[in-house]
């Protein structure tokens, strides 16, 4: 691995934990759900799922979104709805 391919890495590391620190800011805000929304890309890695995986949940209707021309949107509390409507609690 040449130093080009390292310092490309490296880069990509760091893009990804700034967008990583980007959505966990908007969770801590104390905003109202209705009005914080994800992009897709931020979507992914709160859920960590696959891009295949959003759109299939977007073809089922699993889970409400916005578009506007390519770009995908998730309101906060669709996700917060999603999570709870499959919570399954402890069992005693």
């Amino acid at each position: 691995m040449d130093f080009y391919e390292k310092t490309e890495k490296k880069l990509d590391k760091i893009i990804d934990s700034v967008n990583e620190f980007g959505a966990k800011t908007k969770l801590v805000q104390n905003v109202d759900p209705k009005n914080v929304f994800f992009d897709n890309q931020e979507f992914l890695q709160l859920m960590n799922i696959s891009k295949r995986t959003s759109q299939m949940w977007r073809d089922t209707g699993f889970i409400g979104f916005s578009q506007l021309g390519n770009k995908i949107y998730y309101r906060l509390e669709d996700i917060q709805n999603l999570l709870k409507e499959n919570y399954n609690p402890k069992k005693l």
